[in-house]
């Protein structure tokens, strides 16, 4: 379903245009009690994904209880790179994603998906693997800000 379009490769938002197109959409996605937020970390920090999740923030509140930035198999970000990527949002609202461990497994894509997805260079089950705490919080909105598309799709973050 789209919520919004509008683009172009000459079109340049602005931020009043950004924040109006992005409340908007949250509107339409209803009254939500628990939301968690995931954007990218500071190695994407040009890519205003920390502008959007303050906006997220400003439109959500208190209902805003986890930013998880994702870090893929990158450094945990320090409390200067939130700072600097995602001012106004609050430093205690930021979990860190460890990787290693705390990740559940929710099930698998089958072996012969993922070999014709991949055009037969890969011909395994992938896991379907999580940050526990998406799968544990029990958030009634989980955003996913800004990723690489298809990046995380692929396993690769």
């Amino acid at each position: 379903m789209l919520y919004y379009g509008r683009g172009s490769e000459t079109d340049d938002l602005s931020a009043a245009e950004v924040r109006e197109a992005l409340f908007g959409v949250l509107r339409q996605l209803g009254p939500r009690e628990r939301v968690m937020a995931i954007p990218p970390d500071i190695t994407r920090f040009h890519s205003r994904a920390g502008m959007l999740t303050g906006l997220v923030y400003d439109f959500y509140g208190r209902m805003l209880t986890d930013v998880l930035p994702a870090i893929g198999t990158h450094s945990p970000m320090t409390a200067a790179q939130i700072a600097e990527m995602f001012p106004g949002v609050p430093a205690g609202l930021f979990r860190e994603h460890d990787w290693r461990k705390g990740i559940v497994t929710l099930g698998e894509v089958p072996a012969d998906f993922v070999r014709e997805a991949a055009g037969g260079a890969v011909d395994y089950a992938w896991p379907v693997q999580v940050d526990r705490l998406l799968a544990e919080r029990r958030h009634d909105l989980i955003l996913s800000i800004g990723q690489v598309v298809p990046h995380e799709v692929m396993g690769m973050a």
